[in-house]
């Protein structure tokens, strides 16, 4: 039986500044339906703040504790391993790392800093972990749309070259990464098998969630979506759909 929907929210709710047509009434009803909504993104420029605050401007409503992001679940790890952050990430995404008591041994915290990196930051970076730093992926995505619609690349190849040099294998918090899925699952209080996924990317938002064994993940047309995505990476989507309004279709025509 469904009882929640995962959604992504770049490509998926909106592009850039832009809500995607049909996007809040697809939202509004799955919550009219009596389905739990969270939004599990890999979004590392934003703090929660900000995105509860974008996505009141498009007239979807959301509680902080329905935002499922990276940040959160890397502070949670820091404190559950007593690690203090050496942080590679956006200026607008460190204020999620502000107000906690960090202690310990340093951990690489590496997200996607847009155009604040450096050869600096990275090659500070690079002698925490030869200096035996933990090593954290907020996200290890290899693309996303920009606001000027067009594909850039995202932390994924950052947190490659850190590895290569370094040789030391970063731990991923956001997806692909199942135990980040299972965060937002122990929250909603759902099984895997009671909740569907939404997602524009094939690799880390649909076939990351069937790995975690979500019951269903449907792959968007919208986004970073390019032909023949559904194709490239097991598992294949449980169906392939225009945008999140016919997720919606598809998603309450089984339930209903």
């Amino acid at each position: 039986m469904l009882r929640g929907v995962l959604l992504d929210l770049g490509g998926v709710v909106y592009d850039g500044e832009t809500v995607i047509p049909g996007s809040a009434e697809a939202v509004g009803r799955l919550r009219a339906y009596g389905l739990a909504v969270r939004f599990i993104s890999n979004t590392t420029r934003s703090p929660r703040a900000a995105l509860v605050r974008q996505l009141a401007a498009f007239g979807i409503v959301v509680a902080e504790h329905e935002l499922v992001t990276p940040a959160g679940a890397a502070r949670d790890w820091l404190l559950r391993n007593r690690r203090s952050p050496h942080l590679v990430v956006h200026p607008k995404l460190r204020p999620e790392f502000d107000g906690v008591s960090f202690e310990g041994a340093p951990a690489v915290v590496v997200g996607d800093a847009g155009d604040t990196f450096d050869y600096a930051m990275l090659n500070a970076a690079f002698r925490q972990l030869m200096e035996g730093a933990a090593f954290i992926a907020l996200a290890n995505n290899r693309m996303f749309k920009d606001r000027d619609g067009l594909p850039s690349m995202d932390a994924g190849a950052f947190v490659a070259a850190l590895e290569f040099a370094s040789g030391v294998k970063a731990e991923v918090i956001g997806k692909p990464a199942p135990a980040f899925f299972h965060a937002a699952l122990a929250e909603m209080g759902c099984t895997a098998q009671e909740v569907s996924m939404v997602g524009d990317d094939a690799e880390s938002d649909v076939a990351g969630a069937l790995r975690a064994e979500l019951g269903c993940a449907l792959l968007v047309r919208t986004g970073k979506y390019r032909a023949g995505d559904e194709t490239r990476f097991s598992p294949k989507p449980s169906a392939v759909v225009a945008d999140l309004a016919e997720a919606v279709d598809h998603i309450l025509s089984k339930v209903g």
